[in-house]
């Protein structure tokens, strides 16, 4: 598993990496809720590990802005020295999927981990429909929507969306977007900038917002209004 863990307690991190390193899981982590967000947004992990009181922005903050802000649906746990009812409810409505209250056993946090990775493995191997803020791409069907509202596209433009929305919100560089279109045969000319236009024609022209957004020197990426900054 790849995991991403926010905690602010350097006793505590160090344990879990202690423990969780020698089982072969992959491990970032972050000391404050700010630095723990621009992570969940530059990568893709199994699940996050998020304490709750954390300094800049807490857990509740946090886990809020990645299933609003980022639509970012990777399993939350939760690691909390408060154990009232009323706080694990706040836990659960900001998006949490799970719960452990310190002190805590190593042994069963990780089960945890491995359940919640199984169940979210569950879901999305049910359905291979992607979706990102209001939009939506069934590969199966090539059938595009945002907002509920279909959206016809060219063969190229179903490719670069669903290269776009896999990895929603990160960038998806020029070459990565070239080679998911035409492999190794690549134009020379600037072909991707006009199949781009036609895709941001038809997926943003019409609503009211932006989601495809240009990254200069960079590449492309898809955004929600509070995260396009």
């Amino acid at each position: 598993m790849r995991i991403l863990i926010v905690e602010d307690h350097p006793d505590i991190l160090a344990n879990l990496y202690g423990f969780l390193e020698p089982k072969g899981h992959v491990l970032d982590s972050a000391r404050n809720g700010y630095a723990g967000l621009a992570l969940a947004s530059e990568n893709e992990y199994d699940v996050i590990v998020l304490d709750i009181g954390l300094p800049g922005l807490n857990g509740l903050e946090l886990c809020e802005k990645l299933r609003g802000e980022l639509a970012i649906a990777t399993p939350v746990l939760m690691l909390t020295a408060r154990d009232s009812v009323n706080d694990k409810v706040a836990g659960f409505d900001s998006g949490a999927d799970d719960y452990l209250v310190k002190p805590f056993s190593l042994v069963e946090l990780d089960v945890r981990l491995k359940a919640l990775v199984r169940r979210s493995e569950g879901r999305n191997a049910g359905s291979s429909k992607l979706r990102f803020g209001e939009l939506a791409f069934d590969p199966d069907t090539q059938q595009a929507s945002r907002a509920g509202q279909s959206v016809t596209l060219t063969r190229t433009g179903y490719v670069l969306l669903q290269a776009l929305l896999r990895t929603a919100p990160r960038i998806v560089t020029r070459e990565t977007l070239e080679q998911a279109v035409w492999g190794e045969h690549r134009p020379d000319s600037d072909a991707l900038r006009t199949h781009i236009h036609a895709l941001r024609q038809a997926i943003d022209k019409p609503f009211t917002y932006p989601m495809l957004l240009t990254v200069p020197g960079v590449g492309y990426r898809l955004a929600l209004p509070d995260a396009s900054a």
